[in-house]
């Protein structure tokens, strides 16, 4: 596995970017499971584990699960700042991306989990741009890199309920739109291969670490 440090931080400004956008907590996102408190309660939830596990540090979660966790509050723009700064600094070294490490009760690639956490900010990203209306930037390199994570552990994760069904979107599709579909999203996609613009969300649920 690669070391994708380097894509980190750019994914990471456009998640907070998207995110602030959101026109309310209510309004809905491209995960059906989610409204944007949901979803930020998601994030808010996962990233400090997932910043832990690249560390190589033990961490004992606020609440035994997601939906036990309340963790959007007025404050939540600079919560979230601060964790994706964090989450970022985490993987910023190669050896970060480098070994394995523990997540939870499994043993993994520590690259995995770092491919996780950009999954987390360009998967979510697009959820969050469809609630706004906005379109997702996302590098080429970055998303090829989250559709190759979504690929590698697509059965296992729409065994767990991580992704929905995937869906199928054409070989001259964008990076990001191969991305989406990967994840059981599904992006519009024109006549030419490439993505127009994110109309549509099939909601896989959440994030790798829970649910994405």
């Amino acid at each position: 596995m690669s070391d994708h440090s380097r894509l980190m931080a750019p994914a990471a400004a456009e998640l907070l970017r998207v995110a602030a956008a959101a026109p309310s907590l209510t309004a809905p996102t491209a995960c059906t499971d989610y409204d944007v408190r949901g979803l930020l309660n998601h994030l808010l939830y996962w990233g400090p584990w997932l910043a832990a596990v690249g560390r190589r540090e033990p961490y004992q979660p606020v609440a035994p699960t997601e939906t036990e966790a309340a963790l959007v509050g007025d404050d939540w723009p600079q919560l979230l700042a601060k964790q994706t700064e964090d989450l970022v600094a985490a993987f910023a070294s190669a050896e970060a991306w480098d070994g394995m490490v523990t997540f939870g009760s499994s043993e993994m690639p520590a690259a995995m989990v770092g491919d996780m956490a950009l999954g987390e900010f360009v998967l979510h990203g697009w959820d969050f741009a469809r609630a706004s209306g906005t379109e997702l930037v996302c590098a080429d390199d970055a998303a090829e890199a989250v559709y190759a994570s979504a690929v590698a552990m697509g059965d296992q994760a729409r065994a767990g309920g991580v992704y929905g069904p995937e869906v199928k979107v054409p070989v001259t599709a964008s990076p990001l739109a191969r991305a989406l579909g990967a994840s059981g999203r599904t992006p519009e996609i024109s006549l030419d291969g490439s993505q127009r613009r994110q109309v549509r969300g099939h909601s896989p649920h959440s994030a790798s670490p829970g649910r994405r």
